[in-house]
């Protein structure tokens, strides 16, 4: 069944599905897909239990449906394919800064690092591929934040918390909420000392990432200087537009 355009109908619903079961916080019921989606509930109903069958999908005993296992490995090797094409851009970004650079993004509830370009300093920051990280500390953490909408927001910190990993790191909703405001407004995040405590980071977004994707760069803050992000920040902009329009083709 063919849809308008060059598109297949069937596939581009199921599509939608995850995706909004994704924006919906990862679970909902038939009722509410057909709200967000608009389909009729027997087309939802179908395809989603194709998607059930197949293991993108589970159903849980409440009857509410959510996002199935499967989709971990295929979300685990689009992250692999990711990092590996942004590892060059992120060597630009530790070349010309001399500072540690990363990239992240949103994975249930935490951010994860998919690539890494280590600072030539003996001093340095170490961030191993694929540690995950909670959002709310960190800089690339608080700028896939800033992409969500305050209610997903605020789901994910009542799933996850929002611990103190050090004295600097914020504690509150609300005062996590103005933050990200602050983000949105400026176009950038800073993690000062709230990760670990004597190291300073700047991050950017990935835009149009279709998961959000944080660039960033750190370093102790005796060398990141809040000046240092003045010429940080445009770099990072600069290199993050230049990750998407090479990986991400749409863009």
């Amino acid at each position: 069944m063919m849809a308008s355009g060059s598109g297949v109908q069937s596939v581009d619903r199921a599509i939608d599905l995850l995706e909004l079961l994704t924006d919906l916080g990862g679970d909902a019921a038939l009722s509410e897909l057909a709200a967000a989606s608009e389909l009729p509930l027997p087309t939802i109903h179908r395809l989603m239990r194709t998607m059930v069958d197949r293991g993108y999908a589970r159903q849980l005993a409440s009857r509410r449906y959510t996002l199935g296992p499967r989709l971990i490995r295929l979300g685990e090797s689009a992250g692999r394919q990711l990092g590996a094409g942004a590892r060059p851009h992120l060597e630009r970004v530790a070349r010309e800064l001399g500072e540690s650079a990363n990239l992240a993004m949103i994975d249930r509830d935490m951010a994860v690092y998919v690539a890494q370009a280590s600072s030539s300093h003996s001093m340095r920051m170490f961030t191993e591929v694929g540690r995950r990280v909670f959002c709310h500390c960190t800089g690339v953490g608080k700028m896939v934040l800033s992409e969500l909408p305050e209610q997903t927001v605020r789901e994910i910190v009542g799933r996850v918390g929002m611990p103190a990993v050090t004295e600097k790191s914020i504690v509150d909703i609300d005062a996590l909420l103005a933050e990200l405001d602050r983000v949105r407004e400026q176009g950038w995040a800073m993690d000062d000392g709230e990760q670990e405590l004597g190291v300073r980071c700047f991050a950017v977004t990935v835009p149009g990432a279709p998961t959000p994707t944080a660039l960033s760069v750190s370093g102790p803050e005796a060398r990141v200087t809040y000046e240092f992000g003045d010429r940080a920040v445009p770099l990072l902009h600069e290199v993050a537009t230049a990750v998407a329009t090479e990986l991400l083709p749409s863009v």
